[in-house]
């Protein structure tokens, strides 16, 4: 699943995330005031391109190349470009979509406290001023679309690359893969679900840890103004705390009640991968896939699906129930703050919208727990053809006959 991608892979993830470690350090520490300090904040879509932006942009490409360059060198590997660089490329756009939510949400204020000026007619508000205010967000929206196109068409065509790389690999070894139960649905099916899966998954998780270090400070600076939170009064850095409390509780909560879901998927593309292939011998040969069979096999998906569905109900409930908490959450925190008309409506919208950024951020297996049980039941499958080159043994779900034992 990842030697036919990337060179080495346990040795390069490592060297990986210790690079990405150094240069996060060299950044906070000096690098990112060798431009001077931030200075106020910018409103706009000249933030992206801003002196600031554009030197981080340059170091992000230094610190790429000089980590493509020594793989190059030290591990040859024939999809070496789209397993370094494009994956950087991906990092880098994934960035960048953060970079737009933060630009979002510093344009909130000034457009929010406008709009209240002039309904509460506290100010003269011209016409020109409010149109001012859209164009900017205009601005800003007509970057992210372009820059979100280009960032899905090269995420497909990674994909692509990624799932050719398993099949050859995969393919290479027929002869000792082609008598596991549904091989040509693993190879076929499987390898485009796992690359597919995989990336969205590891993009997600990446966005979740930019988009924590870039709101954190902004909720903490936007919080300047609540002193208690309710229940528990007065805490150090209460609208960070609440966000990571609340997190923390909704992942444990639905990691609990979630944890038979990986298997149960896996037993569906057991008993799919049966059906599917009584039916494709059955086209060429008239002995094959008569009805009673057909049947007996098609009670076997229906016996998993409904099992399956039993499970997913009170998931379900327990994920619906804390997400529409989670919708007002921010607002149970904040009454006692607006009722004491400590902060403005536009400061309210900001402090709204960082809160949630980083507590989607904390909620990354809340929202993504679904599709980890599809990874996690694909990742199954294609562990017996590893197993099987390797010489190892088979995972012991691949001996398991009947799903609702699981």
């Amino acid at each position: 699943m990842f030697v036919s991608f990337f060179p080495r892979p346990k040795l390069f993830f490592i060297s990986a995330l210790l690079w990405a470690a150094l240069a996060m350090a060299l950044w906070y520490s000096f690098a990112s005031e060798l431009y001077g300090s931030s200075g106020p904040e910018v409103v706009g879509v000249s933030t992206f391109w801003s002196a600031r932006s554009l030197w981080f942009d340059f170091y992000f490409a230094v610190f790429v190349s000089i980590f493509t360059a020594f793989w190059m060198w030290f591990a040859p590997h024939p999809w070496a470009w789209w397993a370094i660089p494009g994956s950087a490329l991906i990092l880098f756009a994934t960035y960048f979509q953060v970079l737009v939510s933060v630009a979002i949400n510093a344009w909130y204020g000034p457009f929010y406290d406008t709009i209240v000026a002039a309904l509460a007619k506290t100010r003269v508000v011209t016409i020109a001023e409010i149109y001012g205010h859209l164009a900017t967000f205009a601005g800003i929206a007509l970057v992210a679309v372009l820059v979100g196109v280009m960032t899905r068409f090269l995420v497909q065509h990674y994909i692509f690359r990624w799932r050719t790389a398993m099949n050859d690999y995969y393919i290479a070894n027929w002869p000792r893969l082609r008598t596991i139960e549904g091989a040509s649905q693993r190879v076929q099916e499987d390898t485009m679900r796992f690359a597919t899966i995989a990336e969205g998954l590891g993009v997600n998780f990446i966005s979740a840890v930019l988009t924590l270090i870039a709101f954190l400070p902004v909720l903490h600076k936007l919080s300047s103004n609540i002193a208690e939170l309710p229940l528990v009064g007065a805490i150090p850095y209460p609208l960070v705390t609440a966000a990571i409390v609340w997190s923390i509780f909704g992942t444990g909560l639905l990691a609990l009640i979630g944890i038979k879901l990986p298997g149960i998927e896996f037993f569906n593309q057991r008993v799919e991968a049966a059906y599917r292939k009584e039916l494709v011998l059955g086209e060429d040969n008239a002995e094959r896939a008569d009805p009673s069979t057909l049947n007996e096999l098609f009670i076997n998906i229906r016996r998993n699906y409904f099992w399956l569905y039993l499970n997913y109900v009170y998931f379900n409930a327990g994920r619906i129930v804390y997400l529409q908490t989670d919708a007002i959450f921010a607002y149970i925190l904040l009454t006692p703050t607006i009722v004491a008309a400590k902060i403005t409506y536009g400061t309210l919208q900001q402090i709204i919208t960082a809160f949630r950024q980083v507590s989607n951020s904390f909620q990354y297996l809340v929202n993504s727990w679904s599709t980890i049980v599809d990874l996690i039941s694909v990742y199954k499958r294609l562990r017996a053809f590893e197993a099987t080159i390797s010489g190892g043994p088979l995972d012991k779900i691949e001996a398991v006959a009947d799903p609702a034992g699981t």
